[in-house]
């Protein structure tokens, strides 16, 4: 009989307690299919305490951090503490369990740690859309992607919610099988197993309510090209098409010019940067496209309500002290 295969959960203060459930279900239906425990999990937390969650509830644990052996899979779970260094930092204890052998994998922010840690250098790697900007700012030797989940042999990521069901039904199919994996699919009434390609979010059209192939691939250029705008006139160009017909696109599907439209892209990206690293106001003006940080802060109040240093500053005050490691 093979040898059940154990995952430890390390959760982190704040982390989304539906990534943790979608985590788990699988791997317990697994056991109630197969009529055998395939599959074990054990809670761990930074101190060994429990932990809450970012939905209030609290989490009971059964230690801290532990030694893995290399049959354990070790995935940390956390939100937005991690992002913004709130945490603890566990770099030294990964790298010692990724060099006895264990896989260390991250769901939703808990890739940061991976991150931080080293292990994700030269590699692809998944983390929930909303932290997309800060990452790749911070980590620019990861190959982040905008897909569900990353399924590398030592060090998985995903980016939580929901796609955490996908990765593990994919763990699932590839330890016992595409015929398991269906079954606890359709246990957990999903409509189709996911593959870790499929994207994080909805595509510009589904989510504007659109249906214009133009103006999608028209927002996928000013996506692509953030610290770089390019003008009217060369976007139309890029296009194929004239700038009267841009504008008309815009106006007709999103009641916007295309060029606040590109700004609005630009501040939500500046915003992020704000709030999610401690980056200078005046290199976030560079990276979001901005001639300087007079115009930048000039618009972001006009946006917003508030400069850029009170909006850093307000997230500060509302952020968690951060959690210690037991001795």
């Amino acid at each position: 009989m093979t040898a059940a295969s154990d995952f430890v959960f390390l959760l982190v203060d704040g982390f989304p307690h539906i990534s943790l459930s979608c985590a788990i279900e699988p791997l317990r239906l697994a056991n109630l299919i197969a009529g055998s425990e395939i599959y074990r999990w054990t809670l761990v937390s930074v101190d060994g305490g429990p932990v809450m969650a970012s939905n209030g509830l609290s989490t009971s644990v059964r230690q801290g951090p532990m030694q893995l052996g290399r049959r354990q899979k070790l995935m940390i779970v956390s939100g937005d503490e991690a992002v913004g260094d709130h945490c603890p930092d566990l770099s030294a204890y990964l790298r010692t369990q990724r060099a006895h052998g264990a896989v260390i994998g991250g769901i939703c922010s808990g890739t940061y740690f991976l991150a931080k840690a080293g292990l994700l250098t030269g590699k692809e790697a998944a983390i929930h859309w909303a932290y997309h900007d800060a990452f790749a700012e911070r980590f620019p030797k990861v190959r982040l992607t905008q897909s569900l989940f990353v399924a590398d042999p030592v060090a998985p990521t995903c980016s939580g919610g929901a796609a955490t069901v996908d990765l593990i039904l994919y763990m699932i199919l590839q330890d016992h099988g595409r015929d398991l994996a269906i079954a606890v699919a359709e246990q957990l009434v999903c409509s189709g197993i996911r593959d870790g390609a499929s994207l994080q979010r909805f595509s510009a059209q589904f989510r504007l309510g659109f249906r214009n192939t133009l103006l999608s691939k028209a927002i996928d250029l000013m996506r692509d090209n953030i610290e770089t705008p390019m003008s009217a006139a060369s976007l139309a160009e890029e296009l194929g098409i004239s700038c009267r017909q841009l504008e008309r696109v815009f106006a007709k599907h999103l009641n916007h010019s295309p060029k606040r439209y590109w700004l609005e892209l630009r501040l939500e990206r500046a915003r992020n940067l704000l709030l999610q690293t401690d980056v200078s106001v005046s290199e976030i003006a560079v990276a979001c496209g901005f001639a300087s940080v007079s115009n930048f802060s000039k618009v972001f109040r006009a946006r917003f309500g508030n400069s850029p240093l009170n909006e850093r500053a307000g997230a500060s005050r509302c952020a968690a002290p951060p959690a210690r490691l037991r001795a």
